[in-house]
């Protein structure tokens, strides 16, 4: 008699696996969440629902930057400084997939050698599959397990391309931006939006003959941010600069987070700001399920297939063709 690769636990026994702060039961519990069979997701909502009042007490922190900027190294120093306060910290690094083989590299565990065997810190690397924005659609569910775990600093890390920036704000408190200095032009070279995002800039490897460069890059953003509008949450976004291999400009880091925490929470910011973004994630998760619904249709198929067809001979242009088969859809 063959035996099972893994004993199927109950939605209790999770639960207390996670309020236990156990890493191995939180990993199982999130492999749920990420699954895609019907039976693991309504596993993966009982065990949500019971946590759900353990939840929502940390402060959630999203990392991004251009590939090469540092984020890995950053974020090792970062996560570093806050376990050594006897602070839990739990790290998201959203790991792009290949449009292809929807495989992914998930290298960010073994770059943080330092942190994977730190037992404060917990690393779930997450490929981004097909998820709007290059982001893992289960993150904000993910978020809220690390939570009830006991974690006190969430890190998401984002891909640092495409949409990603923008998903990724929508689930934080505080959004980090890591810059490079003597790049080119930097502030040529950095989206408009995604530094009106931006609660914080920091500019990386700011040591040895990069330092001048690093402090003339901190001018020329603060200059930048200041011709921006006021934000809503009365938070004035600062740009720092660190060295991660020399511990420099961390501990300021965590300090410009925890005024942009105390400040905001004052001013009811904070809170509105987290009802906002379950909105955001309700509509996101309605246009999903209808999107999924819709697809998995025989009669949309069948549809579906006949339209591409007209596409491809160019008897008809895309919108026109997606309009049509809407119409179709709705006659009956």
């Amino acid at each position: 008699m063959k035996k099972s690769r893994k004993s199927r636990l109950l939605p209790d026994d999770y639960v207390r696996g996670i309020l236990n702060g156990d890493h191995i039961i939180l990993s199982r519990a999130i492999t749920l969440i990420e699954s895609s069979l019907s039976s693991d997701r309504a596993i993966a909502e009982k065990i949500i629902e019971k946590i759900l009042p353990e939840t929502g007490k940390s402060i959630r922190i999203g990392v991004t930057g251009v590939p090469g900027v540092g984020k890995s190294t950053f974020i090792e120093a970062f996560g570093k400084h806050i376990t050594a306060q006897k602070k839990k910290l739990a790290i998201l690094a959203i790991d792009p997939s290949s449009q292809k083989t929807k495989g992914s590299i998930l290298g960010d565990k073994t770059r943080m050698e330092q942190l994977s065997v730190d037992p404060l810190a917990f690393i779930r690397p997450t490929a981004t599959s097909l998820a709007l924005g290059g982001v893992a659609s289960k993150t904000q569910e993910t978020i809220l397990l690390c939570e009830a775990a006991g974690f006190e600093i969430i890190i998401v890390e984002t891909v640092g391309v495409g949409q990603s920036e923008v998903a990724v704000r929508n689930m934080v408190d505080f959004f980090l931006l890591l810059m490079l200095a003597g790049a080119g032009d930097e502030l040529q070279g950095i989206k408009k939006g995604i530094m009106e995002m931006a609660d914080g800039i920091v500019i990386t490897k700011a040591d040895g003959d990069n330092i001048k460069r690093a402090k003339q890059a901190q001018a020329d953003f603060q200059h930048a941010l200041h011709l921006f509008p006021s934000s809503e949450s009365g938070w004035s976004p600062k740009v720092l600069t660190a060295s991660s291999p020399n511990k420099t400009g961390i501990r300021e880091v965590e300090e410009m987070i925890s005024s942009f925490q105390k400040l905001t929470v004052q001013h009811g910011f904070f809170e509105e700001q987290r009802k906002q973004q379950k909105l955001e994630w309700f509509n996101a998760e309605i246009s999903s399920l209808l999107q999924r619904k819709f697809l998995e249709s025989a009669k949309a198929k069948k549809l579906i297939e006949q339209f591409k067809n007209n596409v491809i001979s160019e008897d008809t242009f895309p919108t026109k063709a997606a309009r049509q088969l809407l119409i179709k859809l709705n006659t009956k």
